[in-house]
């Protein structure tokens, strides 16, 4: 039995869900999602709980059960919340703003670089951190990882865009080779 489809989902007093056929609809404070579930899964909801159940014991039954219950749960807690990712960027003259429905970068390049912000994301810019928010979890994660694609931190000066809590490899340039190693 799925261990993530066995968790139950607390639902807050601001969050209505609506099953319509087979489209699960969550509206809460933030906004409205919907999923469309698969004939597999069904789902029970008493007193602020949700349990997601599965029709068969066979593998794609089992996957669809951990990933539905995590997907509802996701739209839940979005339309309720909301979901931030952050990124950082670091290098001489980066400057990054937001105008109408652009994020304009420079980041080292001969010419800015336009970024068009999706519809129901939101983008701030606060000196040097990018905050990128809305209620779906997948378009925030996919927003954020293509601003980092932009210009993805390099390792030798750490010039570039990354998540606030990456870490990025750092690799010792030719003068700190040539120290350790000797000359050849």
């Amino acid at each position: 039995m799925s261990k993530i489809g066995q968790r139950q989902i607390n639902i807050p007093d601001s969050v209505k869900l609506v099953k319509e056929d087979r489209i699960l609809k969550v509206t809460g404070p933030k906004g409205e999602l919907s999923l469309e579930l698969p004939s597999r899964i069904s789902f029970k909801q008493e007193e602020g709980l949700l349990q997601v159940s599965r029709s068969g014991n066979d593998r794609h039954a089992k996957a669809f059960h951990g990933l539905f219950r995590k997907l509802i749960a996701n739209m839940v807690e979005g339309v309720s919340v909301g979901f931030t990712k952050k990124l950082d960027f670091k290098g001489v003259g980066f400057r990054a703003e937001v105008q109408g429905d652009k994020l304009i970068l420079n980041v080292g390049f001969s010419h800015q670089v336009e970024y068009p912000i999706r519809e129901g994301i939101e983008v701030k810019v606060e000196k040097n951190v990018i905050s990128v928010s809305g209620i779906d979890r997948q378009k925030v994660g996919q927003v954020a990882a293509e601003i980092r694609a932009i210009k993805p931190v390099e390792p030798y000066k750490g010039k570039g865009i990354k998540y606030v809590d990456e870490i990025p490899r750092r690799k010792p340039g030719k003068a700190a080779k040539a120290a350790i190693g000797g000359a050849k």
